[in-house]
């Protein structure tokens, strides 16, 4: 394992952690609230709770094609579809991120508004915006790195 990336290996490992106990600690009782607060559509509790676990899926995926591609980084075969294919994947779930809060986003403004936390709304923009953010940054990498690639292998059958 180099050293270059063992930095960005641990700060990864490390971004999963909080997202972990969000998962345990906040979710359940957040969803148990939605049903309170709309008692004549309690099922929301359950599409919620499961919109939240999707997007948590969708997360440690995308955590884990990083973990490939720095990878691929120390093994020395970053310029290659293994790597383009990860940051596809790393694109799909920063979409899936974006789509699922977007769906969920009227019922935290809701949540927001009922218990008057202005913070909570602003949250799940901020979740929105950063996983489109990230969807366009991995979409202009795979197409940069795709475009090298085919540079390269033109360049290794000119020679």
């Amino acid at each position: 394992m180099k050293r270059e990336t063992l930095f960005l290996k641990a700060v990864i490992i490390l971004m999963a952690i909080p997202v972990l106990a969000v998962c345990i600690f906040v979710v359940p009782p957040l969803s148990s609230f939605v049903a309170e607060i709309i008692p004549q559509w309690a099922f929301l509790q359950y599409v919620f709770l499961i919109a939240m676990y999707l997007t948590a899926v969708a997360y440690f995926t995308a955590l884990y094609q990083t973990l490939k591609l720095l990878g691929y980084i120390d093994k020395n075969i970053a310029f290659s579809e293994r790597s383009v294919k990860a940051l596809k994947n790393i694109k799909y779930c920063a979409i899936a991120i974006t789509v699922l809060y977007i769906l969920c986003l009227p019922i935290i403004l809701y949540m927001a508004q009922v218990d008057d936390a202005p913070g909570l709304g602003g949250i799940g923009m901020i979740i929105t915006f950063g996983a489109m953010v990230i969807a366009v940054f991995a979409a202009v990498l795979q197409k940069l790195l795709q475009n090298a690639i085919d540079i390269k292998s033109e360049n290794d059958l000119t020679v």
